[in-house]
């Protein structure tokens, strides 16, 4: 058996060697004594337990050393176990310390934490970075459309990176400077010819107030003619009144139309009233005879007048072919 074995002891000194080492790294001990790293055997022990990379601590603290830095295990311990790029620490804080920038190790930690990348924030901040604005379309307050292009230089505000506004922010809020100022000058002409006003004014605003960064300076890259926006208004507004017209003119020819109807059927009703007032005239005629009120002569000389008029209105009016009845015109029957 294994345990009777003469390499047993051997085995077993080895596997015990092992674990000792891993949890004792030794050379990892005298690595960070020889860089003037104080640290004991013992926490690189728990090191393991609480299942941090003891190497990661130990090279951080090196680095950290030789750059000047005061920090100790336990910082680096706590930041790691809370979730932060300990080695993107480290390299932000010496940045910074080199720059002159300040920046304390809560500080970089907390940012580091926020889920922004804390070292490439101190490097904008050493090195501003250039932000180039999408095409920015805005109307001049003659109707001309002017489309507009900056590019925005900024540097990282190392005390508003936590809470801070981002680079969306920054955008959006020049955007909004240069339609205002493209939108309140008179005439397309004056952009074209100062674009630097455009500049000046977004840059006066503030807008970075509140945002993780600070606008150094806003330059406008490209300014384009878009279309005539105010004529292209105005025909549509003109084309709207031009159907307003159409329908108000057409309401009034239909009331026309109604009204002439009405008219035509009013003409209609008083000729109607016309004839059945002469139907009346036979009737009063032989009332007359028979009464004694109308004599023979005075009835034939009525109908001589009668047809005297008829041959004159024939005269007067060759082509009208409607004989309207006359007063006594059709024959009386006397009684």
């Amino acid at each position: 058996m294994l345990i009777n074995s003469p390499f047993f002891p051997l085995i077993v000194g080895g596997i015990v060697l092992l674990v000792f080492l891993y949890f004792f790294p030794i050379s990892l001990w005298i690595t960070a004594l020889f860089s003037g790293v104080r640290i004991s055997l013992f926490q690189l022990a728990f090191m393991r337990v609480r299942k941090v990379p003891p190497s990661l601590i130990v090279n951080s603290m090196i680095t950290s050393t030789k750059a000047g830095l005061a920090l100790t295990a336990n910082d680096l311990e706590t930041h790691y176990l809370a979730g932060g790029n300990v080695p993107s620490v480290i390299k932000a804080l010496i940045s910074a310390d080199k720059a002159n920038i300040p920046l304390t190790f809560k500080q970089a930690t907390a940012i580091d934490l926020a889920g922004r990348d804390v070292f490439a924030a101190v490097t904008t901040s050493v090195n501003p970075k250039v932000i180039n604005t999408p095409n920015v379309a805005a109307v001049a307050q003659d109707g001309i459309q002017l489309i507009a292009k900056a590019r925005v230089t900024v540097r990282a505000n190392i005390a508003q990176l936590v809470g801070g506004a981002g680079e969306e922010t920054i955008l959006a809020r020049v955007g909004e400077g240069i339609v205002t100022s493209i939108g309140s000058s008179r005439s397309h002409k004056e952009v074209l010819e100062n674009p630097d006003k455009i500049s000046k004014l977004v840059l006066s605003k503030g807008l970075d107030a509140g945002t993780a960064f600070e606008i150094l300076s806003i330059d406008i890259a490209d300014i384009d003619i878009g279309e005539n926006i105010g004529a292209k208004l105005q025909i549509d507004q003109a084309t709207a009144d031009l159907k307003v017209a159409e329908a108000k003119a057409e309401e009034r020819r239909a009331m026309a139309v109604a009204v002439e109807q009405e008219n035509r059927a009013k003409t209609q009703e008083a000729k109607a009233r016309v004839v059945e007032a002469e139907a009346e005239i036979p009737k009063a005629m032989a009332e007359a005879f028979r009464n004694g009120n109308l004599g023979i002569m005075d009835y034939y000389k009525m109908r001589n007048i009668q047809s005297d008029t008829d041959m004159r209105d024939s005269i007067a009016n060759p082509g009208n072919q409607n004989s309207s009845t006359k007063p006594g015109r059709d024959e009386t029957r006397l009684s």
